[in-house]
């Protein structure tokens, strides 16, 4: 099994069909049985109705590294309703790009019929079966269908464009992929500037995979990558908020937070905080970079993690500041907090759309962070008891890692969690103590002597 990683194989150049190459079962690490045994059964109902049909994209490729996939991929020659009438638990899906959803159990594999990059005339559901870009050259409908070469040609890098048959145990490569898997490059396919404005997207899915697999950005596909970064501006809200939870939520978020600020991808993200970043050795940096190790640990150890606290620490320093600034305006500390965290999360909604279920989760990790400061007497029992207040511990916990100052709350905090309740009381009344001694009162000094009235 370790063998498949870079243990690959010279091409035989007279493989060569219609543009593209196809290797045998000498030629390969990979055998049918790797195969998810749905996504094989989609392929053999298919072929055996006459259709081409192979597993397709990240699975291929990261069988061949050795990787576990995360999910299977058909692609066909079957248009989509033409798969969904072969099979009984299936349902189109999509305006945009239209794809077949296979449920098996609880299992679901996507079908998606070959794509072309020329448009389509002459159907009768041409308005539907059509390409469609806007003046920037965005793609808003994709539904053109055509042969296997045209579909690899469309895919976005080359390393997800390999066909695998598992009829037959071959690899169709028709875009030089499995060198580019071999020598570790990430490679936009086409001209990379026309293919990013087509999908910005395509930025950050070059940015999160050369995180995810190690490699190397190709030199030119890496060229126009900062050129194009403000295109992202086009991305729905929606969209790009689910694309950030692939990015940070995969177990790679460190690595590919510094490739996003590489190529200023990342100030179309967070544009609120990016500014603050500029200073290596300023907080803001160090508290979102230790989130994400934070997070990649997590993932690693398989415990559950959250969009709710990665934009919490993403938008912490941005709201720090405002609050500050309110408090200087004569407001009470949680009434700035508050505002400033209102105020705030209404201006990253319109760029990526994070849903309420966990801006209210944010919002509560904030408010707690005031709180867990004033734990005297039955507050430190009441608040250890608050839903939110794991989540508010562990972001004291971060904001300590991160080298601000809190005054040993974390640790305060870590042994209230570890010893009894008599213990916990006393901890408790000893804060309410101290917060009770009462100040020394600086003597007023004479500005000038009293006047003699005698």
């Amino acid at each position: 099994m370790l063998e498949r990683i870079s243990k690959f194989f010279k091409k035989d150049k007279n493989s060569d069909i219609n543009g593209g190459y196809v290797f045998g079962p000498s030629e390969h690490c990979l055998s049918p049985e790797m195969i998810n045994r749905d996504a094989r059964k989609i392929v053999d109902v298919l072929q055996k109705a006459g259709h081409e049909a192979y597993v397709v994209g990240g699975c291929v490729r990261d069988l061949l590294l050795g990787l576990k996939p995360k999910d299977f991929d058909v692609a066909t020659s079957a248009k989509p309703w033409e798969v969904k009438a072969l099979f009984r638990r299936s349902r189109i899906i999509g305006r945009r790009f239209q794809i077949v959803h296979v449920q098996f159990s609880r299992e679901i594999i996507e079908v998606t019929t070959f794509r072309s990059n020329e448009n389509q005339s002459g159907s009768k559901s041409s308005s539907k079966n059509s390409r469609q870009q806007t003046d920037s050259g965005m793609l808003t409908r994709d539904n053109v269908f055509g042969s296997i070469e045209e579909d690899a040609s469309r895919r976005d890098l080359t390393v997800n464009a390999l066909y695998y048959d598992p009829s037959d145990n071959s690899i169709h490569d028709f875009t030089n992929g499995l060198d580019d898997v071999d020598d570790r490059i990430i490679r936009i396919i086409g001209d990379p500037a026309t293919r990013f404005r087509e999908d910005p997207v395509r930025l950050l899915r070059v940015a999160r995979f050369a995180a995810k697999l190690g490699f190397d950005i190709e030199p030119n596909t890496a060229k126009p990558m900062k050129h194009r970064a403000g295109d992202l501006q086009q991305v729905s809200p929606p969209r790009l908020f689910d694309e950030t939870l692939k990015l940070f939520m995969s177990g790679n978020g460190l690595i590919t937070f510094k490739l996003l600020l590489k190529y200023n991808l990342f100030e179309y993200i967070v544009p609120q905080l990016d500014p603050m970043l500029n200073d290596e050795q300023g907080q803001p940096l160090k508290l979102v970079s230790q989130a994400l190790i934070n997070t990649d640990k997590r993932i690693r150890n398989s415990q559950r993690v959250t969009p709710a606290f990665i934009y919490a620490a993403f938008l912490w320093p941005v709201v720090q500041r405002l609050a500050s600034n309110y408090e200087k305006n004569g407001n009470s500390p949680p009434y700035a907090l508050s505002k400033a965290a209102g105020d705030i999360i209404a201006a990253q909604v319109p760029v990526t759309a994070i849903p309420k279920r966990f801006t209210i989760p944010m919002r509560e990790i904030w408010d707690l962070q005031l709180h867990l400061k004033r734990r005297g007497g039955n507050r430190a029992k009441r608040l250890a008891e608050h839903p939110r207040f794991r989540a508010a511990y562990d972001f004291i916990l971060l904001r300590e890692q991160a080298g601000e100052d809190l005054g040993g709350l974390g640790d305060w905090w870590t042994q209230y969690q570890d010893v009894d309740e008599d213990q916990r009381q006393s901890m408790a009344e000893d804060v309410l103590s101290s917060d009770k001694k009462p100040k020394r009162r600086r003597r007023r000094r004479n500005q000038s002597p009293k006047p003699d009235i005698s």
